[in-house]
């Protein structure tokens, strides 16, 4: 499909694997220069990129901290100098730890909201004027969709990400006039590499009785929402929560 985006440059924090590694492949599918961002996958970010540069496209890879805002806007900064500007960020950077709320350390809330939160608002805030500049700027943010449902076990992670779920509305509103749009992708489960597989196996019929689709996801399901949003198609759709979660948060 062709979406329009060829000539455009984007950056995918956490674009390494995973989820992350199956929007840079979609972004670069359509023509899009991607920057992908990694902070411990440098191994598995250099193979996607010379996956991409294999296939004809254009990427390469950037080491760096999300949690840390001076070395966020060295980055950004320096792929807008690489590329000749930036059109898309993709804040997909983000882990989850289950935990029982009243286990939790103040060392987990700050590890879970450094990068789920704080991590974002760097991203933006670094990215916003090579976005104002494009005249057609994206951001596109990735959290669970916990953090509008509400999930045991995932307090901090929901708490952080429901951050990012107001700070994406409010994006949309301050910077709409400079030609930005701001949305985010809410994620029920996604079976990555980092997943528990055998509590996955042990569960399941558990699980998926909160899927009307009857399944947990996949990293190849997200993508292509992601690549429609960065797209002129979705010009006038902004500040939204769109759920690609199989169906999660319609279950009471």
């Amino acid at each position: 499909m062709d979406l329009g985006l060829k000539g455009k440059v984007a950056l995918v924090t956490g674009g390494a694997r995973d989820v992350g590694r199956e929007i840079v492949l979609a972004l670069a599918d359509e023509g899009v220069s991607v920057a992908i961002n990694y902070r411990g996958s440098e191994a598995a970010a250099k193979e996607l990129v010379a996956e991409i540069e294999v296939d004809g496209g254009t990427a390469r890879a950037y080491g760096g901290d999300v949690t840390d805002y001076d070395a966020t806007k060295a980055m950004i900064d320096q792929v807008a100098s690489d590329f000749g500007g930036l059109d898309i960020l993709v804040n997909n950077a983000g882990y989850v730890t289950p935990q029982k709320f009243v286990e939790t350390t103040p060392a987990d809330w700050h590890a879970q909201i450094d990068v789920g939160l704080y991590g974002v608002i760097h991203c933006c805030h670094a990215a916003a004027g090579y976005l104002a500049a494009s005249g057609d700027g994206r951001i596109i943010s990735l959290a669970g969709d916990s953090a509008r449902v509400g999930e045991k076990n995932l307090a901090i992670t929901a708490a952080s990400r429901g951050g990012v779920m107001a700070l994406t509305k409010s994006l949309a509103k301050e910077l709409g006039r400079d030609g930005i749009t701001a949305n985010l992708v809410a994620l029920g489960l996604v079976e990555t590499g980092h997943s528990d597989k055998a509590w996955l196996d042990a569960n399941m019929s558990k699980i998926v009785r909160n899927y009307p689709s009857g399944r947990i996801g996949q990293p190849e399901d997200i993508a292509p929402t992601i690549a429609f949003l960065a797209s002129s198609g979705a010009s006038w759709i902004t500040g939204q929560i769109i759920s690609v979660s199989g169906g999660y948060s319609t279950v009471g």
